[in-house]
């Protein structure tokens, strides 16, 4: 079993397309049916972005047993909206990696294995790699930058979307993970935004296919008229929400949303129209995750 294809040339994508694979996506809001994740046995705030580094002056000291309670209820309520979660083993030496999205992302064409910025977050891609390697199931590997899943969004069919700090996500990787995407002949959009933000998916998720909530103040204005002349509409936010992960959202399809407890996102969304299922992730929002971070989707199918 070959678990990295041939370096993409950027001339076709031929050899994604012709790749058999059980995992793919080609919208973020299209129905939820699989999705990865991990337990948080051993989560524990690394000082590796704004927000974490905060909690840690202000006295933050993660608790395993909360942070398993909160974890658990996440998946229960996943499993109730018929959405498949496959669970990685936990790693004492790995604390983020609960944190699922931002090692690897499933496309029109397969899985792609990414290449995360920090380096205490490297190992997780070999148990990537391993849980899909149980399932023979390919994936191609970014060989050029880094790049990391809460910058990725494909936004729906022919629309890819990508933050760049130039922290977690370089031109470089962003190059080489949208070759096939350009080679198809989808729009590539890139919002370059500050690090302190850490990705794209504190400031801006889709909603619906052809809606999104978005920090707007927080955001490169050029992407913001870029997003709305492709038809897509924006719920404004305040820019508090990006520090306590309220904007990070997943959508499950059908205009049905899982949002942070007492956030203010939920109420917004309710008020458009949407079903939001809400539960807490405080001890995951202390370690500057949410539960768009908490989730790697492998299977979307088109309503």
């Amino acid at each position: 079993m070959k678990l990295d294809f041939d370096p993409f040339l950027g001339a076709t994508a031929a050899p994604f397309a012709m790749t058999r694979t059980p995992y793919s996506i080609r919208g973020e809001t299209d129905r939820l049916t699989d999705v990865l994740m991990c337990p948080p046995h051993f989560l524990a705030p690394v000082p590796c972005c704004a927000v974490t580094r905060h909690n840690i002056a202000q006295g933050f000291v993660a608790s395993i047993d909360e942070a398993q309670r909160q974890h658990a209820e996440l998946v229960r309520l996943l499993e109730t909206s018929g959405v498949r979660c496959h669970m990685l083993t936990a790693d004492p030496a790995l604390p983020d990696m609960c944190f699922t999205r931002d090692v690897g992302v499933s496309t029109p064409w397969g899985m792609v294995a990414l290449n995360p910025a920090m380096p205490h977050r490297q190992p997780e891609i070999d148990r990537l790699n391993q849980f899909l390697g149980a399932s023979d199931t390919p994936a191609r590997s970014i060989r050029a930058g880094t790049i990391e899943g809460g910058d990725i969004c494909v936004a729906r069919d022919g629309l890819l979307l990508i933050g760049m700090s130039g922290e977690r996500s370089t031109a470089a990787g962003i190059d080489d993970f949208s070759a096939p995407f350009r080679a198809a002949g989808w729009d590539v959009l890139i919002c370059p935004f500050h690090a302190d933000n850490l990705h794209l998916d504190t400031i801006f998720c889709m909603v619906d296919q052809n809606e999104a909530i978005a920090c707007i103040d927080l955001l490169d204005p050029d992407f913001l008229a870029a997003v709305k002349a492709r038809g897509i509409s924006i719920i404004s936010l305040p820019d508090s929400v990006a520090s306590t992960l309220d904007c990070n959202i997943l959508s499950l399809g059908d205009r049905r949303i899982v949002a942070r407890m007492d956030g203010v996102v939920a109420p917004i969304l309710r008020g458009a129209g949407y079903e939001v299922s809400e539960v807490d992730i405080s001890q995951f929002a202390a370690c500057g995750g949410g539960i768009h971070c908490l989730t790697q989707p492998l299977r979307r199918v088109t309503q």
